[in-house]
């Protein structure tokens, strides 16, 4: 396996294990950015719920203003409301997580790559050395 084809390997894993726990990042996004959790806690919540779009974003209209709305039917089977401020400050917060996931995978593909893989011997990293 080539160096390259490690360095892929490492962000498939890393991405794999980030799905995990991204919703629920997201909502911990949401919850500090000033969205209000409701839960589905009657038949109509639920059915309520189920009629708008999994883990994305909806705007609607309430008084002339624009509400933001996050389904969660999986994790929190709840509803996330908030203002046009919320969702602003919530895009900022996501904004900076996604600065902070590209350095840290920076970080560690620049660490990889310093590595001095030849004294380990024959393989994808260099020839083999010999052994008195």
């Amino acid at each position: 396996m080539k160096l390259p084809s490690i360095a892929v390997l490492a962000l498939v894993s890393i991405t794999a294990a980030a799905c995990v726990t991204t919703t629920q990042n997201k909502e911990n996004m949401l919850s500090a950015a000033g969205f209000q959790m409701r839960l589905a806690n009657t038949p109509e919540k639920v059915a309520s719920l189920k009629s708008l779009p999994p883990h994305k974003f909806t705007i609607q209209s309430q008084n002339g203003q624009p509400v933001f709305l996050y389904a969660d039917p999986t994790v929190c089977g709840c509803l996330y409301v908030g203002t046009q401020e919320n969702f602003q400050n919530y895009q900022q917060m996501a904004f900076q997580q996604r600065m902070v996931n590209e350095q840290q995978m920076t970080a560690m593909m620049n660490q990889q790559t310093a590595f001095d893989y030849s004294p380990w011997g024959d393989g994808p990293w260099g020839p083999m050395m010999p052994i008195d």
